[in-house]
């Protein structure tokens, strides 16, 4: 009888006797389809990284992976990575079926393209439609994320710098594990990023840094202290103790006093002083010696005789 397959000179995939009879047993597609796609890259892809071949969107996939794994098709002890390190990647002819097919995606690729000034490559929209496609971010949403990370990136080295698509990426992941999916949220959202950037410079000034901008790496530290619950003049404190400590501004030392204030609930300058002075009285512990009284009571007992003239 002739074969009913076609390409069966192309490199082949295998699966097992085994692995055919649980998917089969399971019966759901999206697991088949997404470990075939699987054994195609020999298992060297993360799963979720497929959802630009399979043109799945986040859900899908990650629905299909939860069945894989639980069939013990992929091992439960392996690492998972972190969405933001193993986006989609999609390939040119997919940018260009969605640019076509999407009026609302290829309105939002040029308004990008506007707003950043440049004209975006085939890599560029690919990390663009991760974020539409794959994590399903509203255009509207995106666009005020690509306007956030080029004004945060013009007030911290000027106009004249612009973000890339993989920056703009990565701070869409941290937007969609914060749940900001709608306008509302990230409205919300940049209303209280303006508002500590605003009070950024007292928190230099209260660390004797002056006026300048703070760095990205002491950014983060501030930004911190300040979702910690920590106004200027407790980090000013921290700050004092640091220097007395470390002679100098140490942040991993400074961030390590807040962290024990914030850990114990103290937060204003009240609660830190009386924290810090919340310890048992001191008592002595008696000694052995003359007399039957602990301490140093024989000794006064002795002067006082000796003045006495006893």
């Amino acid at each position: 009888m002739p074969s009913v397959l076609v390409h069966t000179d192309d490199e082949s995939v295998t699966l097992t006797a085994q692995a055919v009879r649980r998917l089969l047993e399971r019966g759901d597609g999206d697991a088949a389809l997404l470990y075939l796609a699987l054994l195609r890259h020999h298992g060297n892809t993360p799963p979720r990284s497929l959802a630009g071949e399979l043109r799945w969107d986040r859900g899908r996939i990650e629905a299909a992976e939860t069945i894989l794994r639980s069939l013990g098709l992929i091992a439960p002890s392996a690492p998972e990575p972190e969405p933001a390190d193993a986006p989609p990647v999609y390939q040119q002819k997919e940018v260009a079926e969605k640019l076509e097919q999407s009026d609302e995606f290829r309105c939002l690729t040029a308004e990008v393209e506007r707003r950043l000034g440049k004209r975006l490559t085939t890599p560029d929209i690919s990390a663009l439609l991760g974020l539409y496609d794959y994590l399903g971010l509203p255009a509207d949403v995106i666009y005020l994320l690509v306007c956030h990370c080029a004004e945060r990136l013009a007030r911290r080295f000027g106009e004249g710098r612009r973000p890339t698509l993989r920056q703009i990426e990565r701070e869409g992941y941290i937007w969609a594990r914060r749940g900001i999916d709608s306008q509302a949220a990230a409205a919300e959202y940049l209303k209280k990023y303006a508002e500590r950037q605003e009070l950024l410079p007292q928190y230099m000034r209260a660390l004797q840094l002056g006026d300048r901008p703070p760095a990205a790496a002491e950014e983060k530290y501030l930004i911190g202290w300040q979702e910690w619950g920590f106004l200027p003049d407790a980090v000013a404190l921290a700050y004092d103790k640091t220097i007395l400590k470390c002679h100098e501004l140490k942040w991993s030392y400074c961030n390590g006093i807040l962290r024990r204030w914030h850990e114990a609930g103290l937060h204003t300058l009240t609660e830190i002083e009386q924290g810090d002075t919340r310890r048992p009285e001191f008592q002595p512990t008696p000694k052995e010696g003359p007399g039957s009284q602990g301490g140093n009571a024989w000794m006064r007992k002795y002067i006082e005789q000796r003045d006495k003239g006893v």
